[in-house]
C-alpha cells in the first residue's frame, strides 16, 4: 500500500498534491495550520489531517512523538513524505529581517523537513520503503537579493538530500525538487513587496501577466507521477520543468 505524509497540504501546491494523491487512491496524512474541510468531505475514508504550526518545534516534537505517525506508518509498504510547507519571509536585505520570522522560515522550511525525514526513517520496518521529496526552489540554486533566508533554507534542502543519497540507505531515497513558477498566495506574497525589500519584484509581475505561471493543480499532479516514477531518486536535486 502506498501512503502519502504530506506537509502544508491545505492550500497552493500542497493543496494540488494532496488532490492527485487522494485521486488516486493513495491515503494521506496532512499537517498544516488549517483543516480543509472541503478535501475531507470529499476524501473521509483516506484522509487524515492534523492541524499543527510546523515553524513551532515544540509542536513538532510533541505530535512526532505520539501515536498517530506510527499508526499511519504500519501498514504501508512504500511511505511518501513530501516536505512542502514553507515561509518565503522575511523579505529584505539583511539590516531588515526580523529575527523572528529568520527563525520561524528556518524551522519551518528547513527544521522541520529534517525532522520529519528523520522520525519516518526510524519508524520503518523492515520490508518497508520510504521516498521523501523535499520541495525546493530555484532560488537555492540562484540567489536573489532580498531574499537571503528563503534561497539559504531552500539550498540547506538541497545539500541535505544529496547528503541522504550518499548514505546509501537500501530503502530510502530522496530528491530536494524545484516545482517551477506556480500561481499561489506566495506568489501574490510576492508581488505585493516593496521594491525596496526585494529588487526583482518586477520579473514575477510578469510572469504572471505573461500567463506563465502553473497551476497547483497540474504542477501537483506532474509532482505527484514524478515521485512515484520507478526512477525518482537517481537524482538528489533536480528540477520538475526539465522532467
Amino acid at each position: 500500500m502506498i501512503k502519502a505524509i504530506l506537509t502544508g497540504h491545505s492550500k497552493g501546491l500542497g493543496l494540488g498534491i494532496a488532490q492527485s494523491l487522494l485521486g488516486k487512491g493513495h491515503p494521506v496524512l496532512g499537517l498544516a495550520r488549517s483543516i480543509h474541510d472541503e478535501l475531507q468531505h470529499q476524501f473521509a475514508p483516506l484522509l487524515q489531517q492534523v492541524a499543527i504550526d510546523l515553524s513551532e518545534n515544540s509542536a513538532l516534537e510533541h505530535w512526532s512523538s505520539g501515536p498517530q505517525l506510527q499508526e499511519f506508518i504500519e501498514n504501508a509498504t512504500l511511505l511518501l513524505l513530501i516536505n512542502n510547507a514553507g515561509l518565503v519571509t522575511p523579505i529584505g536585505p539583511l539590516h531588515a529581517q526580523n529575527p523572528l520570522e529568520i527563525a520561524r522560515s528556518v524551522q519551518l522550511n528547513v527544521t522541520a523537513p529534517m525532522v520529519l525525514s528523520a522520525k519516518v526513517a526510524q519508524l520503518l520496518k523492515n520490508g518497508q520503503q520510504l521516498r521523501v521529496l523535499h520541495v525546493s526552489s530555484g532560488a537555492g540554486r540562484s540567489p536573489y537579493p532580498g531574499w537571503g533566508v528563503y534561497c539559504a533554507t531552500k539550498a540547506a534542502l538541497d545539500t541535505h538530500a544529496q547528503t541522504v543519497k550518499l548514505d546509501g540507505q537500501a530503502n530510502v531515497r530522496i530528491c530536494s525538487l524545484a516545482p517551477g513558477v506556480i500561481d499561489t498566495g506566495m506568489q501574490a506574497q510576492i508581488r505585493a513587496t516593496d521594491v525596496k525589500l526585494f529588487p526583482n519584484k518586477q520579473r514575477f509581475i510578469d510572469l504572471n501577466n505573461a500567463g506563465a505561471l502553473t497551476s497547483p493543480q497540474h504542477t501537483g499532479d506532474h509532482l505527484v507521477n514524478y515521485l512515484l516514477a520507478p526512477g525518482f531518486g537517481q537524482r538528489a536535486v533536480d528540477d520538475l520543468r526539465s522532467n
